[in-house]
C-alpha cells in the first residue's frame, strides 16, 4: 500500500500544554502510538493537549473514531483538546462529526496559547 506510517512526537508548548505533532496516516492502526504519545503529555502535567495535523497526510473513519477514545481518555483526566493544522477538507470532517465541538480547532500555534491565556 506504501502509505506513511502515522508518527507521533510530543512537545511542551508551554506550562500546562503540550502538543502532539502527527504526521502521515491517521487511522486506527495508530491508536497506540497516539494513545502513548498522549500518556507522554499527561506525564508533563499539560492539561491542554494540542494535536498538530501540519504533517498529517490521511485521516480515514478509523482515526476519527480513535480521536474520539482520546477525547474520552482526556476528560477523565480533565484536559482540554485543541487542533491545529488541518486543511479545509478536514475541517469540514470536525464539523460535520461534530467533533468541533469537543476539539477547540484554531489556525495556528499562537491562536492557540492566546485562548488559553
Amino acid at each position: 500500500m506504501g502509505s506513511p506510517e502515522a508518527r507521533m512526537h510530543v512537545e511542551t508548548l508551554a506550562p500546562g500544554a503540550a502538543v502532539i505533532a502527527i504526521s502521515g496516516d491517521v487511522t486506527s492502526a495508530c491508536e497506540q502510538a497516539l494513545m502513548s504519545a498522549h500518556e507522554e503529555a499527561s506525564d508533563t502535567g499539560a492539561t491542554l493537549i494540542v494535536l498538530d495535523f501540519t504533517d498529517m497526510a490521511y485521516m480515514n473513519s478509523g482515526g476519527i473514531g480513535m480521536l474520539v477514545t482520546l477525547l474520552v481518555r482526556s476528560q477523565r483526566r480533565r484536559q482540554r483538546i485543541a487542533a491545529v493544522g488541518l486543511t479545509s477538507h478536514y475541517r469540514q470532517i470536525f464539523e460535520l462529526t461534530r467533533l468541533d465541538e469537543a476539539i477547540a480547532l484554531f489556525d495556528d500555534m499562537s491562536a492557540v496559547l492566546e485562548s488559553a491565556r
